[in-house]
């Protein structure tokens, strides 16, 4: 019920908004916008729909003054066949102020943003519930961690749609005319939406979950979430500047990891996990600089803590902790005519290498981007590539976008998972999809 009250309150108030700006005769400061897309798949590989989904976007903003302005966004999907969340999931991931209002198994709404930002002097300030994005990998992420993820789709969907908008405050203060500094605070208390057992893409890799060993039997107990939002805020700063052509963010954030760490304990034949959300200190960099046909992006991130499944019964709680160094290399080329090619390397190192952990200490994935445009731009053909080395499994994303008219895309594309069926894309290679979809802006 709370979730419906929610909805239906930012609902009355981006009407009350509307009718108000009317009413004072500032109908021209309305900005109303919204897309419907829709979007099917089904399993390549062993055949069965996995999702028919619609989605309708509503989104409304206004200038109520000179200097201040409010936004807000809805999210209605409704998808026809319930299996990448079946059943309603039961959301103690996320604060009561960032649930999803579900009407039954199929049909969910949602407050995707509602914010309002203003000039404060020269400063910058950004109110309500947002995203705040500091990374610009392609499929990876170093830096960009503010948000927590939906994995409902695994990595599968655009970044701009799985990742969580928070409630927080977001305030940029300019340094001098090449630099600013960026403050954030974010009292929400929620977490990666991680899907439930018998979803499409419930995770299976060792490095993600619990193993129970044979003849043994395993009880989970609810996740231990921090329940005073104020006193177990996220807050983090990001100082950016451009130099001599290079763009250049130092960054910290000091935040809870978004996965619950499972500790473990055993008595007799019975394991028990307990999720426990664990904080840690965010410490990075980003760099990147245009050399004529050439684009060099680059990422660095430490992690103070760092938390590990050890899956041996004589570990005494089934976790270890290291500090963990994480980057990726980046270069973008765009020399040839209609076309940009993209590769990057991401290494992610533990600071200490224990035994028994479900993953190398250290770990090097390669992607691989190429996209060419045709016909004044309105046909995009363009292959993606998600590699791990230590692993040999990956993602294969292949897909084809057409601009029908102005305001209408349409696409068609596959994703394909190869290898060890314990790696963190090896782990689906039985669900491998095809998809059609399009997307309409009203």
């Amino acid at each position: 019920m709370k979730h419906f009250l929610s909805t239906f309150a930012i609902t009355i108030l981006m009407w009350s908004i509307a009718s108000m700006t009317h009413a004072q005769n500032w109908s021209e400061s309305i900005d109303f916008s919204a897309t419907f897309e829709t979007e099917g798949a089904n399993n390549i590989r062993h055949g069965g729909e996995q999702k028919l989904e619609a989605t309708y976007q509503p989104e409304i903003s206004t200038s109520l003054t000179d200097d201040v302005s409010a936004t807000a966004l809805l999210r209605f999907r409704w998808d026809s066949y319930d299996t990448l969340e079946p059943n309603q999931p039961s959301q103690g991931n996320r604060s009561d102020a960032s649930q999803r209002w579900f009407v039954n198994n199929n049909a969910e709404a949602e407050i995707r943003e509602f914010y309002f930002d203003a000039y404060v002097g020269d400063s910058y300030l950004i109110a309500g519930k947002q995203q705040i994005v500091w990374g610009q990998a392609d499929g990876l992420k170093v830096l960009d961690v503010a948000n927590p993820q939906s994995f409902r789709e695994f990595i599968l969907d655009d970044f701009d749609n799985s990742r969580i908008p928070l409630w927080a405050l977001n305030i940029e203060i300019p340094v001098s005319d090449e630099s600013a500094l960026q403050l954030i605070w974010i009292p929400d208390n929620t977490y990666h939406d991680i899907p439930e057992t018998g979803s499409a893409y419930a995770f299976a890799s060792s490095r993600l979950i619990r193993q129970v060993p044979i003849n043994f039997t395993a009880t989970v107990n609810e996740a231990q979430k921090p329940s005073n939002a104020l006193q177990n805020s996220d807050v983090g700063a990001r100082f950016s500047t451009f130099t001599n052509g290079w763009d250049v963010t130092f960054n910290y954030l000091y935040h809870y990891h978004d996965f619950p760490v499972l500790y473990r304990s055993v008595s007799g034949a019975n394991i028990t996990v307990t999720p426990k959300y664990k904080r840690t200190h965010l410490f990075g960099s980003g760099l990147s600089n245009a050399f004529g046909d050439y684009i060099f992006r680059s990422e660095i991130g430490y992690s103070t803590d760092s938390y590990h499944i050890n899956q041996s019964l004589n570990s005494a709680d089934g976790i270890e902790k290291t500090g963990d160094f994480s980057y990726i290399l980046g270069l973008d080329y765009t020399g040839f005519k209609d076309m940009l090619i993209s590769a990057q390397f991401f290494q992610s190192i533990m600071t200490s290498d224990p035994a028994d952990v479900s993953r190398d200490q250290v770990e090097n994935t390669v992607t691989f981007l190429a996209n060419h445009r045709s016909v004044n731009e309105t046909w995009v053909a363009e292959i993606q590539l998600l590699h791990s080395l230590n692993d040999e499994d990956g993602l294969i994303r292949p897909k084809i976008t057409h601009e029908y008219i102005s305001n209408l895309n349409m696409w068609i594309g596959m994703d394909i998972f190869y290898g060890n069926s314990n790696g963190i894309y090896g782990q689906f290679n039985e669900v491998d999809r095809a998809y059609i979809g399009l997307e309409w802006g009203l």
